[in-house]
């Protein structure tokens, strides 16, 4: 079983292809998604992606999208955590400051608060809705597009879940090729 852990930052995981933007312990490929996966076509059973297409900017997402589908053999499934803006901004709508993660000796207001958690202090460059994220995907050629909850899979992988994090604040999508 080839799986791809894509955008795993400095959270390499073992038993994973591990590929980030940058080089380092754990990262087997460092290179940008945007130049091409030095994989082969049809190679990788499932990819992982955890917070990691936020990084780029909305004209690069297709292309990046395609890049995944395309590492991933007929009937892989390509499993995306992001932020859920709609969650983020029912919490605003709703006062509630607990659900933000930025601190409160950081930034004090809601609004604030709201900000600077969707641009995850700059790192962010694009914000997810479901239809949002459903329209990217099947645009870059996915043929069926689930949400899903945090560590529940709708592919035949159960182990696909064991990268998802930040439960509270994440849209958890898949799309099988």
């Amino acid at each position: 079983m080839k799986r791809l852990n894509w955008g795993c930052g400095d959270d390499p995981r073992v038993g994973w292809i591990n590929s980030d933007l940058t080089s380092g312990p754990g990262v087997d490929i460092g290179c940008d998604i945007r130049d091409g996966l030095p994989l082969q076509d049809g190679s990788i059973d499932y990819a992982v992606s955890v917070h990691g297409l936020p990084e780029l900017p909305y004209p690069e997402l297709q292309n990046a999208l395609r890049e995944l589908r395309r590492v991933l053999r007929p009937e892989g499934v390509l499993r995306l955590g992001l932020p859920d803006f709609e969650k983020a901004v029912r919490a605003y709508q709703e006062g509630d400051a607990g659900y933000f993660l930025v601190p409160d000796d950081e930034i004090r207001s809601l609004g604030g608060k709201l900000i600077v958690q969707l641009t995850w202090y700059g790192h962010s460059r694009s914000m997810y809705t479901f239809d949002f994220t459903e329209e990217l995907l099947y645009r870059a050629g996915f043929r069926r597009v689930t949400r899903c909850a945090y560590r529940e899979t709708a592919s035949e992988h159960p182990e696909i879940v064991e990268l998802d994090n930040r439960e509270g604040g994440s849209l958890f999508v898949e799309a099988l090729k």
